[in-house]
């Protein structure tokens, strides 16, 4: 590779950090600080009764979720942590030492399997999927999103706002669904690593296991907790030393840009034949 090239890609690391909103050194206990009076001052502006955000048992569910849970007591709103399980989950404990550590004001439990089944039977071509993986992969698209689904049906009961937990390694992989997970009226992690992300629970006082748990999906059924790390085919390390402006091998830089690039409808407004803004 010529220096020429070189600088041309290091341009390019440096732009999608700023898109995605990046700092490189961040001070866990003020960026707490600074995205509470965030969550805070936006609930008291929109006027809204508080905020819901779904609790996974991972990492950024238990960040996020502290976090509206401590703007909500300043604002003087109520948080409402909705688990949404498909039947049973087998990392239910997590999700239920993610709630203790929250103390949220409500609980809502939302088995989603029984809308998923049918509605992904109803959708499945006669015959089947030809591949069972994308059959699988559509299935897992359909949960996500009645999962985001119920969480907006529990906040316009309420008159409350939806939280999402999107942060900025995701972000990069465009690691979320369309429509589902990526739907939220408010991310208070979004430009996070998730380095930073762990940074910032360990500073809340979040269990130590839930802060350095494997991140998972967990949508597929063929493939039950696949860890993220093997889905993305690069590893967080190196998401958030690319982000951060730090040196990664080429490997990782092109997995990283390809996904970025081939996501990009994901993090953009609907496509228009007309300029919009």
């Amino acid at each position: 590779m010529t220096q020429q090239s070189t600088e041309r890609t290091s341009d390019r690391q440096h732009e999608i950090a700023r898109a995605l909103g990046v700092v490189a050194d961040l001070d866990p206990a003020a960026e707490a600080e600074r995205r509470i009076a965030f969550l805070a001052d936006y609930l008291t502006g929109a006027k809204a009764s508080g905020y819901v955000l779904g609790i996974s048992g991972g990492v950024d569910s238990t960040v996020a979720g502290k976090l509206a849970q401590l703007a909500c007591e300043r604002a003087g709103g109520r948080f409402t942590a909705v688990r949404l399980p498909h039947g049973a989950q087998a990392d239910e404990h997590d999700a239920q030492a993610a709630l203790e550590f929250i103390g949220p004001d409500e609980v809502v439990t939302v088995d989603i399997k029984p809308a998923v089944e049918p509605l992904h039977a109803a959708t499945t071509p006669v015959g089947g999927y030809p591949d069972r993986g994308q059959a699988d992969f559509v299935k897992g698209n359909i949960k996500a999103r009645l999962r985001m689904t119920a969480q907006y049906a529990v906040a316009g009961r309420l008159g409350a706002l939806v939280i999402g937990t999107d942060q900025a390694a995701e972000a990069v992989m465009g690691f979320f669904t369309k429509h589902g997970d990526g739907a939220a009226d408010v991310t208070p992690l979004a430009g996070l690593t998730k380095d930073q992300v762990r940074q910032i629970g360990v500073h809340l006082g979040a269990p130590e296991n839930l802060v350095h748990k494997v991140p998972t999906a967990d949508l597929e059924e063929d493939r039950p907790a696949l860890p993220d790390e093997t889905a993305h085919g690069v590893t967080y390390a190196e998401i958030d030393t690319y982000l951060t402006g730090g040196p990664v091998s080429e490997e990782a830089r092109s997995v990283i840009e390809a996904a970025y690039d081939r996501t990009a409808h994901k993090r953009a407004l609907p496509a228009a034949p007309v300029e919009l803004g």
